[in-house]
């Protein structure tokens, strides 16, 4: 007799804060519910890019540029997630999911403490500010799917409430860019973090079964 107690409990996606500096994590943020589906795309970053050629020409450099990739392809990710609390009133009580939905939404926003140093610097003359620098953001979905993100898109769609109008249950289209060795200095954790994602991928590829030519129609003729 299966005991519910022997059943292992579903691993979770999840975002995870990190100092960039330390490597400490500064917030985990586990997803209520895993997401349906996962929409995934990746764009290879050829040399040259698409539609160079002046004018439809191709010469001889762009021959040599074809088998040829400049930087790892751009991947992003999209998918919604659930928050939920209608059937745990008491837990949600007194804000509902407004926690939960505000620490999502704060990963694309600067604290009130950064905004307020700006406008100081800003007060002081200062020419040129910078822009204010985010905490290093992991998206995890299973210990192979490890990788550094930037949120470019966040929906909220709220669709009930309780009686002091507190949001009780919500769905949010997340958008994110995989950040690659492309888009962060040498040496950042985070780009390191996306080598051992990469390296993951590498693992995987060479464990998947290889087929024949006999598959694919050619005989033994090979190519």
């Amino acid at each position: 007799m299966t005991r519910y107690a022997d059943i292992p409990k579903p691993i979770r996606s999840g975002i995870v804060v990190v100092d960039p500096e330390r490597g400490t994590p500064q917030r985990i943020i586990v997803l209520q519910f895993n997401p349906d589906t996962l929409e995934r795309s990746l764009q290879p970053q050829a040399a040259g890019g698409e539609g160079d050629g002046g004018g439809g020409g191709s010469g001889s450099g762009d021959r040599n540029e074809a088998l040829r990739l400049k930087g790892p392809a751009q991947e992003s990710w999209k998918f919604t997630a659930e928050i939920d609390a209608t059937d745990q009133l008491d837990v949600a009580a007194p804000d509902g999911i407004h926690p939960q939905l505000a620490v999502l939404e704060m990963l694309v926003q600067p604290t009130t403490a950064q905004l307020r140093a700006a406008s100081r610097l800003s007060q002081k003359g200062t020419i040129e500010i910078s822009p204010i620098e985010t905490p290093l953001t992991l998206f995890t979905w299973g210990s192979k799917r490890v990788m550094p993100v930037r949120l470019t898109e966040l929906s909220v769609n709220e669709s009930a409430f309780d009686v002091h109008l507190n949001p009780i249950r919500a769905s949010l289209s997340i958008g994110m860019k995989v950040l690659t060795v492309s888009d962060l200095p040498a040496g950042h954790r985070g780009a390191e973090l996306y080598l051992a994602h990469l390296a993951q991928k590498e693992q995987l590829a060479r464990a998947a079964r290889g087929g024949s030519f006999a598959a694919l129609g050619l005989g033994g003729r090979g190519i």
